[in-house]
């Protein structure tokens, strides 16, 4: 008996911890987009805005001030994520070596470049200092009102896990089960204390990695289609779909990989309602 409750007393203070951290960094990394959004700084913002939208989201009692800072965390991100997605589709198409009798890489990378300029002045005016000040206050409430009483990070994690079934993955089901990964490998973040989650973790981020890289190159690929046609009308087109294909391929192989692993991790846990957080008095709640 002893022993469960100093697990949980342990569990309980990594939590903590975690929500902490989680918070910290992104206001360090609010701070550091709004002076300098260099590749880096964008991602990391990115990263660290769909963080906080989870816990949020599980963790946060109903209220206006949940609504309106999700609001603005998803309107900024999906900002930083055109800039970061742009970042990434100039660099992919700098290190790609195929033949350019046409030209469609050149044009294709200067007016990647020229929207990359417009969308990362258009995100910098979202982050002048009154927004910022508005913004962190009201993470600060939020901070204050998520309660954790006693959560299961693991348990929770396992109810968000995507469920793609047994017909062959498609492309929107694919890019579904990656949005659905990621929120529950932050949940699983949680509980840095547990081997089972960070195996959890470590498993849904290859995963994510590998979509992440063939989504990258499809809308690359979207693009390419949109400006110059098709593969008859393109070598840089052709080149594109054939690298996107194979991705495909990998990444679903991936998820397929990564979910009966982490089903493997604990037979005993199954997700139900108890594993979703419940409103706990004022002296539980996490401080800011």
């Amino acid at each position: 008996m002893g022993t469960t409750s100093t697990q949980e007393t342990t569990t309980a203070k990594a939590v903590d911890q975690q929500v902490r951290l989680v918070f910290d960094r992104m206001n360090r990394q609010i701070g550091r987009v709004a002076k300098d959004r260099k590749p880096e700084n964008v991602h990391r913002f990115r990263t660290n805005s769909r963080r906080v939208e989870v816990l949020i989201d599980q963790l946060s009692p109903e209220n206006g001030n949940k609504r309106k800072l999700l609001n603005r965390l998803s309107k900024l991100r999906r900002k930083a994520g055109k800039v970061r997605d742009l970042d990434v589709q100039i660099a992919f198409l700098k290190e790609l070596k195929i033949p350019d009798r046409q030209n469609h890489r050149a044009e294709l990378l200067n007016a990647l470049a020229k929207d990359q300029e417009r969308r990362s002045k258009r995100l910098g005016r979202s982050f002048d200092a009154e927004d910022v000040q508005k913004l962190r206050k009201r993470l600060r409430k939020a901070q204050r009102e998520i309660t954790l009483n006693g959560i299961d990070p693991l348990k929770l994690a396992f109810t968000h896990l995507p469920k793609p079934g047994n017909a062959p993955l498609i492309e929107k089901v694919l890019h579904a089960c990656r949005i659905s990964a990621k929120q529950a490998r932050y949940i699983a973040e949680l509980d840095s204390e547990s081997p089972k989650a960070k195996k959890f973790v470590e498993e849904l981020k290859k995963a994510q990695d590998e979509i992440g890289h063939w989504h990258d190159v499809l809308k690359l690929t979207e693009r390419a289609e949109k400006s110059f046609g098709g593969v008859r009308q393109s070598s840089l087109v052709s080149a594109l779909q054939n690298i996107s294909r194979a991705r495909f391929r990998r990444a679903s192989n991936a998820l397929q990989s990564a979910l009966r692993t982490v089903s493997e991790l604990d037979q005993h846990i199954r997700p139900s309602a108890e594993s979703r957080p419940q409103p706990a008095p004022a002296s539980m709640r996490v401080a800011a």
